[in-house]
């Protein structure tokens, strides 16, 4: 893996970049709710100014991406259509809509009289954002890192370089615009620079990487940085035996081709033995007339699955119209072969029965466990948290789709009237402990 990526010492211009972006952070997290919201609405603005620029810039990204030979998978992610764009534009300004996740007062506590202690939210810092391809990640990222009083240095896809550039271009615009330090979002073009970020330890409080199993886990063992993340998306469908067919059908269907180049696309469909033949018989002419190619056990695919299955199928995210179906005895087993190789991203079941449904969602150690709906469903904006920077598929929080709330943190705010420990310890005073 060190033959692919390598951590290098930051040079003196990534140095002072990230001490500008550390400094503007500072600045950025002593704003107030209205600044941040104006902040969000201008940015908002000059990205429609500027969406003539940014649609040619994807343009000639895609071109040359193509003559590369790049994946289908990675076009799919870094084609920026208009509607596309308004989209993302539209997502800036309703994260400014999100309440405000500074300054939450989560705990006031009188520990004794005159003295009282709050816990209180506040911005995490400098956010270090690598991803890959999707040049509308930029404006989600960029968007919740402002109105969550952080500062952000994004690293994209080298082939999205110049939609990037123009995008953070506008971004920048829109913090002059509102009086905001520019230097807040820090774009970095290089892979060189992106890698020397993990060393920046001193200037960035949090590293969110958002691309491959191997990058991953690259970046989680060579920095001192917390890193939050996900590295596969490897997600399960499983039709019970008590079922809803014309549910069934629809749900399998929208889970693979809505967008399968998704992380939150399924990538495993398993089927009770006694749903199988009925649900393959439909099932099998539906994903052909979309263009899935099938991939199936040995009982599925004397059923009609076109192309057998080998185990490396069972842990391979595809990100394309590929689906990988198994043929199960009972619910057990289909928890059981889901533990085994689930990423613990998304995985879902089907059924009709609340008993079986409720055993699924309970043992399935995943950041969503869903019940009679995709697994497209995984995602920020349609949780409603306004724009997701990532999805931590960890077991410590955050969890999931992570929006606002995972980007602060909270401090512990203590004051007094003069007050000693020894004066508790001798009795002269109490403790009260009330909430007030």
């Amino acid at each position: 893996m060190t033959d692919i990526f390598e951590v290098p010492t930051p040079d003196n211009e990534l140095l002072e970049k990230a001490k500008q972006l550390r400094l503007a952070s500072i600045k950025t997290s002593q704003t107030n709710n209205d600044d941040r919201i104006r902040a969000l609405n201008l940015m908002a603005d000059y990205l429609e100014k500027n969406s003539k620029e940014i649609i040619e810039a994807n343009i000639e990204d895609y071109k040359k991406a193509e003559i590369k030979g790049i994946s289908k998978s990675l076009l799919s992610r870094l084609k920026l259509s208009k509607e596309k764009l308004n989209l993302g534009i539209e997502g800036v300004r309703q994260v400014g809509n999100l309440i405000d996740p500074v300054g939450q007062i989560q705990i006031k506590r009188e520990l004794s009289k005159g003295l009282i202690l709050e816990r209180k939210t506040v911005p995490i810092g400098v956010l270090g954002v690598i991803f890959e391809s999707r040049p509308d990640a930029v404006m989600q990222i960029s968007s919740l890192a402002i109105r969550s009083g952080n500062g952000v240095m994004l690293k994209g896809g080298s082939e999205a370089n110049l939609t990037n550039l123009a995008i953070v271009s506008a971004l920048k615009e829109g913090l002059q615009d509102s009086n905001l330090d520019e230097n807040a979002i820090c774009l970095l073009t290089s892979r060189k620079d992106s890698m020397a970020m993990l060393n920046l330890e001193k200037y960035i409080n949090l590293i969110i990487p958002r691309g491959s199993n191997e990058l991953v886990k690259f970046i989680q063992e060579n920095t001192e940085i917390p890193v939050l993340g996900h590295a596969d998306g490897i997600c399960h469908l499983y039709i019970d035996n008590e079922v809803n067919l014309d549910m069934a059908l629809k749900v399998a269907l929208d889970s693979k081709i809505q967008y399968p180049a998704a992380c939150n696309a399924v990538e495993t469909l398993l089927i009770h033995k006694d749903t199988a033949s009925e649900f393959l018989n439909k099932a099998i002419p539906m994903f052909n007339s979309n263009d899935v190619k099938l991939i199936g056990d040995k009982k599925s695919f004397q059923l009609g699955v076109a192309f057998e299955a080998n185990y490396e199928d069972w842990q391979t995210e595809y990100l394309d119209l590929i689906l990988s179906i198994k043929i199960v005895n009972d619910l057990e087993e289909a928890i059981a072969h889901i533990q085994k190789f689930s990423s613990k991203h998304t995985d879902g079941i089907i059924t009709e029965n609340i008993n079986n449904a409720n055993k699924f969602m309970s043992e399935i150690d995943s950041s969503g466990v869903f019940h009679n709906c995709s697994t497209r469903f995984a995602d920020g904006f349609r949780y409603g948290f306004g724009a997701e920077v990532g999805i931590s598929t960890q077991t410590l929080p955050p969890r999931g789709p992570v929006g606002l709330e995972g980007l602060v943190t909270y401090k512990y705010f203590l004051r007094g009237e003069g007050h000693i420990v020894d004066d508790f310890s001798s009795g002269k005073l109490i403790y009260s402990h009330k909430d007030v």
